[in-house]
């Protein structure tokens, strides 16, 4: 089993999807430092997808600081905050996106979004506070 989730769209290309999803869990902690990283073998037998590409994903988040690779160990999530605030708003931005389309399609209005996002966003204040 994936230490993240992910539920794969049609129409987006699957390399995309992983990365996101896997930067998704590391920026909110459903990954933690330290936490092991599946092998491309295994991350390629539970999406289904081609070794390579499974390779080519472990190979870009390493580039970009969210995993390392320890010799004799395997990768693991690497410490502090990978991305930092950029891989935060890239996260954001693709969500701001979603709810954007879901809303149009849905005929909401822009006061009305603007409204229930503060809505959410005060309720989580509260909860945490």
């Amino acid at each position: 089993m994936l230490p993240f989730s992910i539920a794969l769209r049609s129409g987006e290309p699957l390399f995309d999807q992983v990365v996101y999803a896997i930067t998704k869990a590391v920026v909110t902690g459903q990954l933690r430092v330290d936490d092991p990283f599946p092998s491309v073998r295994t991350l390629s037998q539970e999406l289904k997808i081609n070794p390579n590409t499974a390779h080519k994903i472990v190979a870009a988040l390493v580039d970009d600081g969210l995993l390392h690779v320890r010799p004799g160990i395997g990768t693991v999530v690497a410490h502090g905050r990978p991305g930092g605030m950029a891989a935060r708003r890239m996260l954001l931005e693709d969500d701001a996106e979603r709810l954007v389309v879901e809303s149009k399609k849905a005929g909401v209005l822009l006061p009305d979004v603007l409204a229930a996002v503060r809505r959410h966003w005060t309720r989580m204040i509260r909860r945490a506070g």
